[in-house]
């Protein structure tokens, strides 16, 4: 693409139709215009084509061992030199050390903020352009180059007139051009593709390109960013664990960002970050237990959590950077990925079944009476003699049996999803190989549906714990057991807000399955009651006993009390 298709095809696509990303006006610039498809595609055809002959030529040869090195850095600048959609491939690969041999990974890590940088000069016209003064004014000091360089922009250091170090995040020029004619020729890759794939995708694999193309179209709108970093500091005010840097909106525009400047170390350099005294276990229960939260609680994500992107603070915080490419869950989405990880670790493969469905992963009128022995089969493989076992490499290993066979399909809305656990897990496994990701994630979804804060996530745990009508003792043990593996448990509280749920109105129905379940068979359970009494005793003392007993009741009238007695020897008679 010569300067002139360049400033023609930038000014078409920075046209107000395409100030977010809408595939069909895209295609329709495109078709018109096949000779700037054409080349772009030999372009890529032509760089891959080199590399994977060189592959060949290094096996024939017998020299694959000895230019391992060389083809990693023909990978890096291929990928560089196809600019920010290719660079981004890469960056998601590089924090797979489970699947990228080493030599590429390093060379692939260089990806994440080890770009080559644009024009000083250029940057400096586009902050002066966006914010409408010259940059001695915006700023009392500025880096003369660039600190780092990422696929989408460069970062300066600076100093506000006020004090404040800062960085100064500039975005490369014409971007949507390049992205555009990216997205459009792997939308046609991906329609082309699909039913030569071994997996049953089909027209789904285009609403991944286009779920990609609309998170990348938002990332490059600084202005978008912005608003993401403040709602994402929002939902984790207060805590003292995860870092969000400040934005300064007054100088910030469209492809200007100016936030707070981060001190800390990247989180894939184990030896910086025990040299500093952090702990990197530590670090990963904090990044798994952030990611849950984002995912289950808040269902505003982080979709991009590169190395690049997460920083230990010198005192052991986690620091989130770059909230270009972020997506939110509605409610039912996150309740339903709450059971669905309990039904996995549970091995209740028939309400996992049914949990797909309302993710979107099977249809509504898909018969799952086949599918839940080939969940048995596969993803009890995965799973191992035990949860610690599982980790999502082997899930998404085994899994792709099940895509081949049976009418499985990935929603466009869980690719981003999908690429972030996986992402995290693999930064994780960068600092400990031997980290298993159930490890941290189910104590933590064992205590947030134990306490339970709102209806849906009660009728949640009611599913896990009452199995065809009957109370699942082990069940609740298990979940006990592990949710205290949690430091951030506390029995108490969660016993307290039990006892009123099941004083409320609305815990009649489980009022009565306790009551059933203790006089199952016709006889007294006193067994199982002993077994949690063990497991809660030392944690509750018989004054703390009282006060919760009181703190449950005391908003409960007498006349409450007794017109729910009735009620519950009704149902009880009637079962």
């Amino acid at each position: 693409m010569n300067q002139d298709e360049v400033v023609g095809a930038n000014r078409k696509i920075e046209g107000k139709q395409f100030v977010g990303y809408n595939q069909k006006a895209i295609a329709k610039y495109y078709r018109s215009r096949p000779w700037l498809v054409l080349w772009r595609a030999v372009s890529v055809a032509w760089l891959f084509g080199n590399f994977i002959f060189h592959l060949l030529l290094d096996k024939w040869t017998n020299q694959v061992e000895t230019n391992q090195p060389k083809r990693a850095t023909e990978l890096r600048k291929i990928l560089t030199n196809l600019g920010p959609t290719f660079i981004k491939v890469g960056q998601a690969l590089s924090t797979r050390p489970d699947l990228i041999r080493k030599d590429f990974l390093a060379e692939l890590i260089k990806l994440q903020d080890q770009l080559p940088p644009f024009d000083n000069q250029t940057a400096f016209n586009i902050i002066e352009a966006q914010l409408g003064r010259t940059v001695n004014e915006v700023y009392r000091e500025i880096s003369p180059n660039p600190v780092a360089a990422a696929s989408l922009g460069q970062v300066y250091r600076g100093v506000l007139h006020t004090g404040e170090e800062v960085a100064v995040k500039v975005q490369r020029p014409n971007l949507r051009p390049v992205i555009s004619l990216d997205l459009y020729l792997m939308r046609w890759g991906a329609a082309w593709l699909a039913p030569w794939l071994p997996l049953n995708l089909g027209h789904d694999l285009t609403l991944i390109v286009d779920e990609f193309g609309c998170k990348i179209f938002e990332e490059i709108d600084y202005l978008n960013e912005a608003k993401n970093a403040e709602k994402f500091a929002a939902n984790f005010a207060g805590d003292p664990e995860v870092k969000v840097p400040c934005i300064y909106n007054q100088y910030t525009n469209t492809c200007v960002l100016t936030l707070e400047w981060i001190n800390g170390l990247k989180l894939n350099d184990l030896d910086k970050i025990k040299a500093a005294g952090l702990n990197a276990d530590t670090l990963i229960r904090i990044g798994v237990t952030s990611g849950l939260r984002q995912l289950l609680e808040h269902g505003f994500f982080h979709a991009d959590p590169h190395p690049g992107n997460l920083f230990a603070t010198p005192d052991g915080r986690m620091a989130y950077i770059d909230f270009g490419m972020m997506d939110q869950l509605n409610e039912k989405t996150k309740e339903t990925l709450t059971s669905a990880v309990v039904q996995l670790i549970n091995r209740d493969y028939q309400e996992l079944a049914n949990d797909f469905v309302q993710l979107g992963f099977l249809t509504g009128d898909t018969d799952i009476r086949p599918i839940i022995p080939a969940l048995e089969k596969v993803l009890g493989k995965a799973m191992g003699e035990s949860v610690a076992d599982f980790n999502f490499k082997t899930i998404t290993d085994e899994f792709s049996e099940l895509m081949y066979e049976y009418p499985f399909r990935v929603p466009s809305k869980f690719a981003l999803i999908i690429r972030s656990l996986i992402t995290q897990e693999g930064l994780a496994l960068s600092l400990n190989r031997n980290f298993k990701i159930v490890e941290v994630s189910y104590p933590y979804v064992s205590r947030r549906l134990l306490t339970g804060e709102s209806p849906q996530l009660r009728r949640r745990l009611l599913d896990v714990l009452i199995k065809n009508g009957k109370f699942q003792w082990k069940r609740l043990e298990n979940m006990i057991v592990i949710a205290r593996s949690d430091a951030g448990f506390d029995i108490l509280p969660t016993a307290q807000l039990g006892l009123q749920y099941i004083l409320s109105e609305e815990g009649q129905y489980l009022r009565n399955q306790l009551l059933l379940a203790l006089t199952e068979d016709d006889r007294l359970h006193t067994d199982e009651v002993q077994r949690l009494w063990s497991l809660i005793e030392d944690d509750i003392q018989p004054r703390k006993i009282f006060d919760l007993a009181l703190s449950a009741v005391r908003d409960i009238s007498v006349e409450r009390v007794a017109a729910m007695m009735p009620t519950t020897i009704a149902s009880l008679n009637n079962e």
